[in-house]
C-alpha cells in the first residue's frame, strides 16, 4: 500500500474540499517531481530558442531569457509582443523533448482516480506538451480535458482573464473546485474567485527555477502546501470527502 508522507500544511481557516466536484491541476513541476527532468529540457530549449532568434551566445540569451520572464509572465508572451514570434513554432520547439526520464506515477494515478467528479488540466504550455507528460506519467486517461495556452489566447496565469475564460469554458463553478499549482502568485486570483488552493512545492531545490517560484509561501490566498502531491490526496484529501 502507497504510504504518503506527513509534510503538509493547512492554514488557518483554510478552504476544504467537501463540496469540490472539480479538481484542476497545473502541469509543470506540479504533476510530476523534480527529478523527471522535463522542465530543465525546456528551460533550455526555450534558451536555445532565444540564442537563435537574436543570435547570442548561452549566457547572454539565458539573462535575456530571464528578463522577459520577469517583464511578461512568459517568455512567449515577450517574443510575441517584441518579435511578432508564432507562438506555435515557439511553443512546438521548447516542448521538443525527450521524455525518457519521466516515469510512471501508479501512486498519484491512483489518488486522482479516485477524486469524484471531474479532473482537468490548466497550464501555461501546449496541449500536445501535457498529453505527452500526462501519458507516460500513466494518468492522462483520468482527466477530461487541457486548457492550454492557446485556449487562453496565449495570455498566461496569473493573468485574472485566463482564469475567468478556463472557468467559463468548462462551465466550472470556482466555489466547488480546487487548484493545484506550484507557483503561489498563479493561486492568488483562483482563491479570489473562490477556489481551494493548493500549492505544491519541491522537495529539493531546482536550480532551474527561480526562488519565488520554489518557495513554500504562507499567505492568506494559499489554504494547503504540500511537496508531495499524491501523498496530499490519499492522506488529506481523500479522507474528507470519504474516498478512503
Amino acid at each position: 500500500m502507497y504510504q504518503p508522507t506527513q509534510d503538509h500544511f493547512t492554514g488557518p481557516g483554510a478552504r476544504g474540499f467537501g463540496q469540490v466536484d472539480t479538481w484542476v491541476f497545473d502541469l509543470d513541476n506540479t504533476l510530476y517531481p523534480s527529478d523527471a527532468r522535463v522542465w530543465p529540457q525546456v528551460d533550455e530549449r526555450i534558451t536555445l530558442y532565444v540564442m537563435r532568434l537574436y543570435g547570442l551566445d548561452a549566457i547572454s540569451a539565458r539573462s535575456l531569457q530571464k528578463y522577459f520572464y520577469h517583464r511578461y509572465g512568459t517568455t512567449l508572451k515577450a517574443l510575441m509582443v517584441e518579435e511578432g514570434v508564432d507562438p506555435h513554432d515557439f511553443l512546438d520547439f521548447a516542448h521538443d523533448i525527450d521524455h525518457s526520464s519521466i516515469k510512471l506515477d501508479a501512486p498519484l494515478g491512483a489518488a486522482i482516480e479516485k477524486l469524484p467528479g471531474r479532473k482537468l488540466i490548466l497550464t501555461n504550455g501546449s496541449r500536445r506538451h501535457a498529453e505527452n507528460v500526462a501519458a507516460k506519467l500513466g494518468i492522462l486517461d483520468h482527466f477530461e480535458d487541457v486548457f492550454d495556452i492557446a485556449d487562453a489566447d496565449f495570455v498566461p496565469k496569473p493573468e485574472r482573464v485566463t482564469y475567468e475564460r478556463f472557468l467559463t469554458a468548462h462551465g466550472i463553478d470556482p466555489t466547488r473546485a480546487a487548484l493545484f499549482e506550484d507557483i503561489a502568485r498563479n493561486l492568488a486570483v483562483p482563491h479570489d474567485l473562490g477556489m481551494a488552493t493548493v500549492l505544491v512545492v519541491p522537495r529539493i531545490t531546482d536550480p532551474y527555477r527561480e526562488a519565488f517560484e520554489q518557495e513554500a509561501v504562507h499567505e492568506p490566498h494559499i489554504d494547503h502546501i504540500t511537496d508531495d502531491l499524491a501523498g496530499f490526496l490519499v492522506g488529506c484529501v481523500q479522507p474528507e470527502i470519504g474516498q478512503l
